[in-house]
């Protein structure tokens, strides 16, 4: 299966008949969406993709030019190369691969050891909890474990509901019959899941481990090492279009289908792309199926057992695997009665053994899904990425490999930024914690990961939302609220550790912050503030606004902002900014020139204008002055009580 979708992504999340094989959000039932290249071409060159790649420390160096074999200068170049799972950094490593290689692991703390917020850390909690209800009719899912972390410290790990509660389901009543209570099986923290499409982060960490060997070039065509996967216009698809989804295949095939490995491979050797590589974004099992069958070919080895050798057993995941034994049953979460038309075999309870169609007929073990999991499994890799490829003094990749994996490659196709194998930025799942460096993915199943560098944080919810049948539940809206609600529990301080003015992160809501009508003398009045923004980019923005009356009309009043670790002003000469402000505070500055000998009104006004929001925006320490004289200081009572406060609120985090 594929992975999840939002609304945005297709609208249809998944719930397509039987002919889509069960596909995860974006590959049936017309989920799939397709973003061609843009006409002004903003994507990676090849001068731009190798300006990247020597920054990166030549993680991609082509094997030919690698003396010495598969380690060669790759391996011998930088501080800290190696080509074992277990390989150590040297002495000259930073202070984030030292301390993940000094055998330092995860543990369970409190809200405050991890430097987070405790209100909104338990509100996360009651995010998830709140859709075992109706959502709105059906609940989202039988049961859940949502996990969430800062630095090394666990602060949050519940489980909610039940692991298995529906035998069965009747398609045609749209009803369901339960498990008796006492053979129901609740929700537990080291539950299994299904990871469903998490899957395709391992393949892509496999993948990478190849090409710091010298095995695998991103830029190579696939059929160099896949020599079936040609013609047809397939010979052009390189590594990393299978990785980044920009092959030009279709999102799926019925391999399900096929009653014989061989048939199976003869589907996929004769897929034609739908269009030119390179030339569109659309998300694909295919892609992930290729790449398991590639790395499979190089290594000698069954992607299993590369998953083993190279990820769980050097990090200690003994939760992950594909194929769960059937020992494992009972503490395995259920998904789904599947059953035509809204599946494409007819199985009954899919429990403890892949729930999609496909990975199914492939043995269970497929590049695209398969991999079952436990939401610590999850955070040890979550851990081990945020650490730069280190964890518990074992390294799987280099620091400039998992750099890899987090850059996006796919400039060209914006709203669709993709990493290898992980995608970034996403406000659709991820919620308010979708910023420029965030990473993640999401599963059909229920499932989901994200981890935000820039605050060192990691968020994983696993829920069996398939459990009793996929059409109960469309869209993210448990992961966007527990991300939302998560990213509230990273504080975000002022300077004087007292509260500022907060634009809160309610979607589709506006609000302005009004001063008293003030009347400058010269033309040397500025507005001064600090402000601190995080809004989806064109979906949401700040703005400083100036009009001759209460009433208006309003008009932008150009600033500038510096930010407060130093540098050049930036100019905004349209009075609104948008996006991401680096999660760093800004110092404003707006000239009130045309104002001089003249009453002005001055406001902050904030906008959320989709169904995703940021992390919002702050203002603090808003000042008017002259050089000779102070016409408004917020830290002054008087001028404090004269603010107009609408959708704003004062907040000390």
């Amino acid at each position: 299966m594929s992975q999840d979708t939002g609304a945005v992504r297709g609208g249809t999340d998944g719930a397509g008949g039987g002919g889509g094989g069960g596909a995860d959000g974006r590959t049936a039932g017309g989920g799939t969406r397709d973003r061609a290249r843009g006409a002004a071409g903003g994507g990676l060159t090849r001068r731009r993709l190798g300006a990247r790649l020597l920054a990166l420390g030549g993680v991609l160096l082509v094997h030919a030019a690698l003396p010495g074999g598969p380690a060669g200068a790759y391996g011998r170049g930088l501080p800290g190369a190696g080509t074992g799972a277990g390989a150590a950094s040297g002495p000259g490593g930073n202070p984030v691969e030292r301390r993940a290689l000094q055998g330092l692991r995860l543990r369970y703390g409190s809200a405050r050891q991890a430097g987070l917020l405790e209100r909104h850390l338990e509100a996360t909690a009651d995010e998830a909890r709140r859709f075992l209800g109706p959502s709105p009719e059906h609940p989202y899912y039988a049961g859940a474990v949502v996990l969430a972390g800062r630095g090394r410290t666990v602060a949050l790990h519940r489980a909610m509901g039940d692991a298995v509660r529906y035998a069965d389901y009747d398609g045609r009543t749209d009803r369901v019959r339960e498990f008796p209570a006492a053979e129901r099986i609740a929700m537990s923290e080291d539950t299994v899941f299904d990871l469903a499409s998490l899957s395709k982060l391992f393949t892509a960490v496999l993948a990478v481990q190849q090409m710091e060997r010298g095995r695998l070039e991103l830029e190579a065509p696939a059929a160099r090492y896949l020599p079936e996967f040609s013609g047809d216009g397939k010979e052009t698809i390189t590594v990393r279009q299978l990785l980044t989804h920009t092959s030009g295949l279709r999102s799926w095939a019925p391999f399900y289908q096929e009653s014989t490995r061989a048939g199976q491979l003869r589907l996929l050797w004769s897929v034609r792309p739908q269009d030119t590589p390179g030339s569109v974004y659309r998300y694909s099992d295919l892609n992930l199926i290729t790449l398991q069958l590639l790395l499979e070919r190089i290594t000698g080895r069954t992607l299993d057992l590369l998953l083993h050798d190279e990820i769980t057993a050097p990090l200690g995941m003994q939760r992950t695997r594909f194929n769960p034994p059937l020992s494992w049953r009972r503490v395995t979460a259920a998904t789904e009665v599947q059953r035509p038309p809204w599946s494409g075999l007819d199985r009954g309870l899919v429990w403890g053994e892949v729930h999609d169609e496909n990975a199914y007929a492939l043995g269970g073990v497929a590049g695209h899904a398969g991999v079952f999991g436990t939401a610590w499994d999850l955070a040890v890799l979550a851990r081990t990425l945020l650490d730069g490829g280190a964890y518990a003094g074992k390294r799987i990749l280099r620091p400039a490999s998992v750099e890899l994996l987090f850059t996006d490659f796919n400039t060209a196709f914006p709203g669709d930024d993709h990493g290898l194998g992980f995608e970034l930025y996403q406000h659709w799942y991820m919620g308010a914690m979708a910023t420029p460096h965030s990473a993640g993915h999401t599963g059909f199943t229920g499932t989901s990961l994200v981890l935000d560098p820039s605050t060192d944080s990691f968020l994983i919810l696993l829920g069996n939302s398939v459990h009793p049948v996929r059409t109960w539940r469309a869209g993210s809206a448990p992961r966007v609220a527990v991300g939302n609600s998560f990213a509230r529990a990273v504080p975000v301080r002022t300077r004087h550790g007292g509260p500022a003015w907060f634009s809160g992160t309610t979607p589709a809501a506006s609000g302005t912050l009004t001063l008293p009508p003030l009347t400058p003398a010269t033309a040397e009045a500025r507005l001064r503030c600090a402000v601190w923004w995080d809004t989806v980019p064109g979906a949401g923005g700040f703005s400083v606004e100036a009009a001759p009356g209460p009433q208006g009309p309003w008009q932008p009043l150009a600033f500038s902002t510096v930010r407060s670790t130093g540098g050049s002003p930036e100019e905004w000469p349209h009075g609104t900014v948008t996006g991401w402000s680096g999660r760093i505070w800004h110092r404003l500055e707006a000239p009130l020139t045309a104002w001089a000998g003249r009453e002005v009104h001055l406001r902050f006004r904030h906008e959320a204008t989709g169904r995703y929001v940021g992390r919002g925006v702050y203002v603090d320490v808003i000042r008017v002055s002259e050089r000779t004289r102070s016409l408004f200081a917020e830290d002054r009572p008087a001028d404090a009580a004269r603010i107009e406060a609408r959708g704003w609120s004062r907040s000390a985090d």
